[in-house]
């Protein structure tokens, strides 16, 4: 079977696995696909992730303490929003994913979805932000079964303010191409960029509670931990 089948497959499975912890959900199906895809797409994708952790990307990300940068993004319907005044309507858990093609991605997000409920007993609520376009945002509410909003980071200019995003090296392309994956078409921009899949828990002045940023795509924040930071912020 074809590695952008198997990837299709395993989304197609974790979607069904919502509400399990992300990191034990991976962990499942992780080594066997790369075990699948062959040793020199698992070595790429390795080196990859050694790339973007020397790169000190991680060191200069705004972390706890710092003010969230306020700018005006366009949600799944086109409508511009802007950070501050969601923040006005209480503390927010802010979640970067990578795109809708992600299966990972789309994992994290239901996961998300899953904990909804939860999140609003706190008094918060969920925004997930992408450089996809709002149409494309919009495909991806709709096959992930989301009803919170979903903004376009056009251009990466927010991800850029937070120092999570990054221009993507010759051999990703180049795997990205074999899977199909045409991201400057997709997001819009005409670029080969993406952003950490960082999140961050924001009180209502717009300070970050919580921030978690680590260049490896497939670690990300689980539900419980920033629900656990959210809670006392209302």
């Amino acid at each position: 079977m074809r590695l952008s089948a198997q990837l299709d497959s395993l989304q197609a499975r974790w979607r069904a696995s919502a509400g399990q912890d992300i990191a034990n959900t991976i962990s499942q199906d992780n080594a066997r696909l790369l075990a699948s895809a062959g040793q020199d797409i698992a070595n790429t994708i390795s080196q990859d992730n050694a790339r973007l952790l020397a790169s000190g990307m991680i060191e200069h990300a705004l972390k706890a303490g710092a003010p969230f940068p306020d700018l005006a993004l366009s949600d799944a319907s086109g409508q511009r929003l802007r950070i501050y005044d969601l923040l006005a309507k209480g503390p927010a858990i802010i979640t970067f994913y990578r795109g809708g093609w992600c299966p990972y991605c789309s994992l994290e997000l239901r996961a998300y979805q899953h904990a909804l409920a939860e999140i609003q007993a706190a008094g918060g609520q969920l925004i997930a932000i992408s450089p996809e376009t709002p149409e494309h945002s919009a495909d991806t509410a709709q096959s992930n079964a989301l009803s919170f909003t979903l903004l376009s980071d056009a251009g990466g200019q927010l991800a850029a303010a937070l120092g999570i995003r990054f221009e993507m090296a010759a051999p990703i392309i180049r795997l990205y191409q074999q899977f199909g994956h045409d991201l400057p078409q997709h997001n819009g921009d005409g670029k080969w960029s993406l952003p950490i899949p960082a999140s961050y828990v924001l009180d209502r002045a717009g300070l970050i509670r919580l921030a978690f940023v680590d260049p490896d795509y497939r670690q990300r924040l689980e539900p419980a931990e920033a629900i656990k930071a959210l809670q006392g912020l209302a």
